[in-house]
């Protein structure tokens, strides 16, 4: 847990505008150049954990393809992202908060919506498997700031938010085997139980109910929208650091109705996290002027004035994301003495940056940033949307979570050496773990190209980011399904913020 004041000095020290020691570790490129000096070692014979069978790779990407074409059949696949989330049962979600922001200038709906990403994602930890959260259009008084458990402030913010749905309501449940409902993968069930006298659902009788990361994708939206992460009377669609900060495992409790018999495991955990978020938040505005919010990304990458015709560099948002939250995350490693996140050591990962040169600093250390790389990946909708025009997006990875490598391990592509090696947990800095990412880094970048032969695409047509969502991370929950119920092939003992 973080010490009281920790997070706001740490982050003052990053909101100085210095020279970044660890920009090499910080960079995508240098993610996909370690990952290779990895599998290279495993490809010799090096690894006492595992070996390759890379003859496994066509059948793993046609079950990806194949799942592809049974989601998207027009093969229109969007990126993966948490707004993917925010779709779960084929609500318009989207389309109700554009509803509740009309009226605002293009520059703040775009922060607002860089707002809700970004606390969402970083509420995106396991929900565990017995969690569901049940939509509806109120949220338990106990979840938000005192000064807006006063008043009829919220009645009213709620009966605008009923009138926007009503237009969108009877499209709000797709028929059995449409695309939504597939995409989903089954998260989301008619709330049992439900009480004689409860409130309609958010979406229309019946209620809804939700579990893992759908879950919690459809539970911090609700929360946005009721103004739960707002200080600012009058104004809930907004997250700022002063209402993170205030934030607490009683609050996130009433956000996720959680409770002994509807557990969600670390609430702790994700009001620490926000805490520290909102410590970083508060001390880059004090150093560097603007609010202290999410948001104030648009302003640092776009301008103010940015819009139809601005361009943002893919990287340059992962690099923005990496170096200004680095102080919030709770696990990791640090890299002279600084925190460097999700970075871990490796005997193989070499010297080399993403740039194919030496670099004399960080040898040994092999980044991922696969919260980071989650989190732009789940940005680039809201820039794009106020027509800013993302280039680079395949410098940016495939993401090494348990689903997408999971896939690679149930097919049969990444082979343990030792079986029992998967019947034991294992810490994210644990050497297996570590391998065991970096060859699903660079396999996803094979097994890409093989998808878009099978799917008559080009890597323009089909970036990975959409290889992704159509993809091999549905595909490993598919086959995790299959093989165990849903539980993935290896068990981390992880706060959250790795896997």
């Amino acid at each position: 847990m973080l010490e009281p004041g920790a997070a706001t000095a740490t982050a003052a020290a990053a909101a100085a505008p210095t020279r970044d020691p660890l920009s090499v570790l910080r960079d995508p490129g240098t993610v996909r150049a370690r990952c290779r000096a990895v599998t290279r070692a495993v490809e010799q014979g090096l690894s006492g954990h595992f070996k390759l069978d890379r003859s496994r790779l066509d059948d793993a990407a046609q079950r990806v393809a194949r799942l592809t074409r049974e989601r998207f059949p027009d093969l229109k696949i969007p990126y993966h992202s948490r707004w993917r989330h925010f779709e779960a049962g084929g609500v318009d979600r989207k389309g109700e908060l554009d509803a509740l922001l009309a009226g605002r200038s293009p520059a703040e709906v775009a922060r607002a919506r860089i707002d809700l990403t970004v606390v969402s994602v970083l509420l995106d930890a396991g929900a565990g498997a017995q969690w569901r959260y049940v939509e509806r259009p109120q949220i338990d008084a106990l979840a938000l700031p005192v000064h807006r458990q006063r008043g009829d402030d919220l009645l009213a913010m709620l009966g605008q938010a009923s009138g926007a749905k009503e237009t969108a309501a009877a499209a709000a449940q797709p028929a059995p085997g449409t695309q939504a409902d597939a995409a989903q993968g089954g998260a989301a069930t008619a709330a049992p139980g439900e009480d004689a006298g409860a409130p309609p659902a958010a979406d229309a009788a019946p209620a809804r109910s939700y579990a893992r990361s759908e879950g919690l994708g459809v539970a911090s939206f609700r929360a946005f929208v009721a103004g739960v992460f707002s200080s600012t009377p009058g104004d809930p669609l907004r997250v700022d650091a002063l209402a993170l900060e205030r934030l607490d495992a009683a609050a996130l409790r009433a956000v996720f109705q959680a409770s002994p018999s509807n557990p969600l495991v670390g609430l702790e955990g994700r009001a620490a996290l926000l805490a520290a978020l909102g410590g970083v938040l508060r001390a880059q505005a004090q150093a560097q002027g603007g609010e202290a919010r999410p948001g104030r990304l648009w302003d640092r990458l776009v301008g103010s004035h940015g819009g139809p015709g601005a361009t943002l560099d893919a990287g340059a948002l992962l690099r923005a994301l990496v170096r200004d939250y680095a102080p919030i995350w709770r696990s990791g490693s640090r890299v002279l003495g600084l925190p460097a996140g999700d970075v871990w050591s490796h005997r193989w990962a070499g010297a080399q940056a993403g740039d194919g040169s030496d670099d004399g600093v960080t040898p040994g250390w092999v980044p991922f940033h696969k919260l980071s790389q989650w989190l732009t990946y789940s940005l680039l909708e809201p820039f794009e949307w106020a027509g800013v025009r993302v280039r680079g997006l395949d410098a940016l990875t495939g993401l090494p979570e348990y689903r997408n490598g999971g896939l690679l391990l149930d097919c049969g592509v990444i082979v343990p050496r030792a079986a029992g090696d998967l019947a034991r947990t294992w810490k994210p800095s644990d050497e297996f773990v570590v391998e065991w990412r970096a060859l699903t880094v660079t396999l996803l970048d094979e097994l890409a190209e093989r998808v878009r032969a099978l799917l008559g695409v080009t890597a323009q047509q089909l970036p990975l980011a959409c290889v992704l969502e159509g993809g091999t991370w549905a595909a490993g929950r598919q086959v995790a399904q299959e093989l165990r119920g849903g539980l993935p092939p290896v068990a981390i003992d992880s706060d959250g913020t790795v896997f």
